[in-house]
């Protein structure tokens, strides 16, 4: 692909084209910011928290314009983008305090008359960026990587120009050199990666294998954060209520379109059809619409192919013995809607069951009891995150230890927070981001000894 194109999911209209690099100019970008990072690395640590400061502040102020864009190229509602414009900015405050302490010299006491580790930048950091998130997981690589004295250069999603502009802009406009926009090809992104001194990546675990595979033969340190199919278990002593609120709120916001959505309630026989019966109800309520309208509860697809993958697995999944409690059926009219949809009684024989579903549409199995729905859970190539429901929440944490994921909440839909590190194991990837653990992750960790 040798253009950036906003397609408005709301229309399927074309908002605005620019082309790829041509040239040098990859190159002399990555040269540009290979002379700038030295200086930046040399500013104290609380002097690049202060820096990072004014794009905390630059943010807010550009908030409304800057979500306006995310609506009109993603398709998400507006406030759903205000509230990532809003986190990304929390994000920079909380770095701002947390790395300064994190980042000091260490003292580790041995035989030695003084050792430790320091905390060192790597260099350039380049960050492969998906399109559903096109603030909050740009500034969640960047803001560590640069806090640690890294410098950043991003190869964006290739449907959102017009947000990555805006976003490079306000950074840049607050004063940092170190942080660029790569509008380059898929053919150029090797090269880029072999110029970087490690590569962060979030999107499809396809492409993260290809990305992965890159970076291994350049030996470049890289963090993968991949797709994810959670699990929403739902045992006997849970609150149904809650639990169906709960799950409905975690599988439908942003049109269904993130990687750490609940995606498979799996429930057990005592509260099934309870689950799906209330589950459903909130599926129906839905007002499927004009992203920037209020009224509106679900926005469009982002693209037409992804709208017709996703009706694929739904057809696959009722052809082999799901029952459609609701949705499910292709909308005529402009943009790339697509109708909240519930799939019942959900088979190891249904693609939904084995691949991500990145849309709307929910799967609820039926579990013979709590160690059928551990197994279930368990019977996925995905490992990002999974929810447990229970009354004993000491049952549930136990039962928690057993499932492969990065992240297990218990009585809550998986989220990411600031203080906690976020990221899968499995087909979901590796590495961290978030907390102390994802600032480590672009640092070398450097072992100093003296006798």
């Amino acid at each position: 692909m040798n253009a950036f194109t906003s397609c408005n999911p709301a229309t399927g209209e074309v908002a605005f084209t620019r082309g790829a690099w041509q040239g040098e100019a990859l190159n002399l970008c990555i040269a540009a910011l290979k002379r700038a990072r030295p200086a930046w690395a040399a500013l104290s640590c609380e002097a690049r928290a202060a820096r990072l400061l004014r794009v905390a502040e630059a943010l807010e102020h550009e908030r409304t314009a800057l979500a306006a864009l995310v609506t009109l190229e993603v398709g998400k509602r507006t406030s759903e983008c205000l509230a990532e414009i809003d986190k990304s900015a929390q994000l920079i405050r909380y770095y701002a305090e947390l790395a300064p302490r994190l980042l000091a010299p260490q003292n580790i006491p041995t035989q030695a008359s003084a050792s430790g580790v320091s905390f060192e930048a790597l260099g350039l950091v380049l960050a492969i960026m998906p399109w559903n998130y096109p603030v909050w997981q740009v500034l969640r690589f960047a803001i560590p990587a640069l806090m640690s004295g890294n410098a950043c250069l991003v190869k964006p999603a290739p449907s959102v120009p017009l947000s990555t502009q805006k976003l490079l802009d306000i950074v840049r406009g607050s004063g940092l050199e170190v942080f660029d926009v790569a509008w380059i090809s898929h053919d150029e992104v090797e090269d880029a990666i072999r110029a970087a001194d490690a590569v962060a990546f979030t999107g499809s675990t396809g492409t993260g294998r290809l990305v992965a595979a890159a970076a291994g033969r350049h030996l470049k340190k890289s963090v993968l954060e991949l797709g994810g199919s959670n699990p929403f278990i739902v045992l006997a002593d849970a609150d149904v209520d809650e639990a169906a609120f709960e799950a409905a709120h975690s599988r439908f916001r942003d049109a269904g379109q993130s990687c750490n959505a609940a995606k498979r309630m799996i429930v057990v026989p005592e509260i099934a059809d309870a689950f799906a019966e209330r589950f459903s109800r909130h599926a129906r309520a839905l007002v499927m619409g004009e992203p920037r309208d209020t009224a509106t509860t679900l926005g469009p697809l982002a693209r037409a192919d992804l709208r017709e993958a996703l009706h694929a697995q739904v057809l696959d999944a009722v052809s082999h013995g799901a029952q459609l409690l609701c949705g499910g059926v292709m909308p005529s009219g402009a943009g790339f809607f697509y109708p909240a949809t519930v799939l019942d009684s959900v088979n190891a024989n249904c693609r939904v069951w084995h691949e991500e579903v990145f849309g709307p549409v929910a799967s609820i199995i039926r579990a013979r009891d709590e160690a059928d729905a551990i197994r279930i859970a368990n019977d996925t190539p995905y490992g990002l995150g999974a929810s447990i429901f229970s009354a004993d929440t000491a049952r549930a944490r136990a039962l928690g230890a057993d499932i492969e994921a990065g992240s297990v909440f218990i009585n809550r839909y998986t989220s990411s927070d600031l203080r906690l590190p976020f990221g899968g194991v499995k087909s979901s990837g590796y590495g961290r981001e978030l907390s102390e653990f994802g600032l480590y992750e672009f640092v070398n960790v450097k072992t100093w000894w003296q006798k």
